[in-house]
C-alpha cells in the first residue's frame, strides 16, 4: 500500500517527484474503519486516508459535511470565538478535497497537527474536564450552523431500536455458529424495554443539533507539550441528530479505566468522579444553549450509548467481524462485553449518577 500511495496518490496533491520519493508514510491512529497515514516529504505533511466505502457508501456526503463543519469553525476562530486548531480538508491540484479510484479506492487528505498526541484511557478528572470541555466547545461553536445543511452520511447511524433489529436478525441467522457463547450478553441487551421506551419518549421533546458522533477520548488531540486540548479530529460521522449522543458515547468512554477491548471486565466500572467532571465541564461550555430537557437527557444518553455500542460489537461478532477491524479471535465480543459492563455499572448507580443532570 506505500509504494501505490507514493506512486499513484501523492502526485495527484501535486507533490514533487523528487519530494514523493523521499516521502516517509506510515500508519496513523488506530481507528476502526478508515485506513490512515501520516505522509511527511521536507516542505509539508498531512494525513492521508482511504476511506471504508462499506461504511460510508456515499463518501462524498462525508466530504461535503466535513468541508462545511471545518469551514464553520475555521469561520468561528478568526472571530475568537472557537479557541481549538480546526482539521481542514487539503485539496488536490485538480482542487477536489477527494478522488475515487474505483476498485483502488476513495481517498482525501486532512491537515495534521504537530506536537499533538492522543491518549486512549482517561487518567483522571482532569483529562474528564478538558476533553469534555474541547467537545462541549465544539458543539457550541456549531450550534449555530443548520441541522439540516448536513446530509446523513450512515442513516440511522444512531438509532438505537435498528440497532436492536440488527442484533435481533444476527442472532436469528448466527452465521459464524458464534451464539451459545454469547447468549447471556445478547438476553442482557433485549430485556432492556423500558430503556427503550424513555429514548422514544424523550426524543420527542429534544432540538436538533450538529452533532460530532464519535466522540472518544482519541477524537481528542492534546498538545503533547503541555497537554492542553489541541483540536477536535474525526468529524467524517458529523451530522444531524441530538447532544445526548454525543455527551453519551463521550462519557461511556471516559468512564472506565479500561480501553474498550480490554477483557478485565473485574475493572472494568463507570467511575462517578470522572462521570461529574465531565458533565460538569461539557455543559458549562454549552450553558447558554442546553435546553432543560436536553440536560436531562444526557444520563439517557449514557445508558443508550454504552447499550448501543456494546449491541452494535456483539451483532458484528455474529455476524462474522464485516464491520469493525478486528486484532485477535474474538475481538469485537470482548469489546462487546466490555460495553456491556460499563452499562451494568452505569445501571447499578444510577440513583446517585441521575442527581447530575436535574
Amino acid at each position: 500500500m506505500v509504494e501505490f500511495i507514493r506512486q499513484t496518490i501523492l502526485p495527484l496533491y501535486g507533490i514533487a517527484e523528487s519530494e514523493v520519493t523521499n516521502a516517509s508514510i506510515s500508519p496513523l491512529g488506530n481507528g476502526h474503519i478508515n485506513q490512515t497515514y501520516l505522509v511527511r516529504w521536507s516542505t509539508g505533511q498531512m494525513v492521508l486516508q482511504k476511506i471504508n466505502t462499506t461504511v460510508f457508501k456515499v463518501p462524498d456526503v462525508l466530504i461535503d459535511n466535513a468541508t462545511k463543519v471545518s469551514q464553520h469553525l475555521n469561520k468561528k476562530a478568526k472571530t475568537g470565538e472557537y479557541q481549538l486548531a480546526v482539521i481542514s480538508p487539503i485539496p488536490l491540484k485538480n482542487g477536489k478535497f477527494a478522488v475515487d479510484l474505483a476498485d483502488n479506492g476513495f481517498w482525501r487528505s486532512i491537515s495534521y497537527l504537530a506536537n499533538s498526541a492522543t491518549i486512549e484511557v482517561v487518567s483522571n478528572e482532569d483529562e474528564a474536564k478538558m476533553a469534555a470541555s474541547a467537545f462541549g466547545h465544539f458543539a457550541s461553536a456549531l450550534s449555530d450552523l443548520d441541522a439540516n445543511s448536513l446530509q446523513d452520511v450512515i442513516p440511522n447511524f444512531l438509532n438505537l431500536p435498528q440497532r436492536i433489529e440488527q442484533l435481533k436478525q444476527a442472532v436469528t441467522d448466527d452465521k459464524s455458529q458464534r451464539l451459545a457463547a454469547c447468549q447471556q450478553w445478547v438476553d442482557l441487551v433485549l430485556t432492556q424495554q423500558n430503556l427503550f421506551d424513555e429514548l422514544s419518549s424523550i426524543e420527542q421533546e429534544l432540538p436538533l443539533r450538529i452533532c460530532h458522533n464519535d466522540t472518544k477520548i482519541n477524537n481528542m488531540l492534546f498538545d503533547k507539550r503541555d497537554m492542553s486540548s489541541m483540536a477536535v479530529i474525526d468529524i467524517d460521522t458529523c451530522m444531524k441528530g441530538y447532544l445526548m449522543y454525543d455527551f453519551g458515547d463521550m462519557v461511556r468512554g471516559f468512564c472506565s479505566p479500561e480501553e474498550e477491548d480490554s477483557t478485565a471486565l473485574d475493572k472494568v466500572i463507570a467511575r462517578p468522579a470522572i462521570i461529574k467532571a465531565a458533565t460538569e465541564a461539557y455543559t458549562t461550555q454549552l450553558s447558554n444553549i442546553l435546553t432543560a430537557t436536553e440536560k436531562r437527557s444526557l444520563w439517557l444518553g449514557i445508558k443508550v450509548m454504552a447499550l448501543m455500542l456494546g449491541s452494535r460489537f456483539l451483532a458484528d461478532h455474529l455476524n462474522g467481524d464485516v464491520y469493525f477491524g478486528i486484532h485477535r479471535e474474538g475481538h469485537n465480543l470482548d469489546r462487546a462485553a466490555n460495553q456491556l459492563t460499563v452499562y451494568k455499572s452505569l445501571v447499578e448507580q444510577q440513583l446517585h449518577l441521575k442527581t447530575l443532570f436535574e
